[in-house]
């Protein structure tokens, strides 16, 4: 059920989450290595608006169904490369922020795949998605209709 419509909003804010994710868009990361984050993200969250979204982005960019949908259990599934794996797991540190994760080990082992520069914009993709599973379900966005575009 939508308890805050599109046309409710204040003024410039989703002008400014789009233009987050227009930079983030323009990082260089592998458009399919976001999606499957964004549809972790958002399956830890409950945000089933975003999981509709996600789940269709993924399939455009050239995702399996079968890696989108195991993306939850992605450490018991063998079809998920190392650097998914840490991917995954920063994904999961960011969003649950458990004060026993070892920050400073998943930093080492993304190195093994990423720049710090892909680094701090990963961090800002998991940041983003975050925000926008938390937007969303505070707005009652109704999900189902969501079309890829371009």
């Amino acid at each position: 059920m939508e308890r805050i419509s599109n046309k409710e909003l204040p003024d410039g804010l989703m002008t400014v989450m789009r233009q987050v994710e227009a930079y983030i868009s323009q990082c260089g990361l592998d458009k399919k290595l976001l999606e499957l984050m964004r549809m972790r993200v958002s399956l830890i969250n409950g945000c089933v608006y975003c999981i509709d979204m996600h789940y269709k982005e993924a399939i455009h960019a050239g995702e399996s169904a079968l890696r989108i949908i195991s993306v939850s259990a992605w450490k018991e599934a063998p079809y998920y490369s190392e650097k998914e794996r840490v991917m995954l797991a920063f994904a999961e540190s960011l969003t649950i922020m458990n004060e026993n994760d070892d920050m400073n080990d998943l930093h080492h082992r993304l190195e093994l795949y990423f720049s710090k520069q892909e680094i701090a914009y990963l961090s800002l993709a998991v940041a983003q998605i975050n925000s926008w599973n938390r937007l969303m379900k505070s707005f009652g966005s109704v999900a189902g209709n969501y079309a890829v575009r371009g």
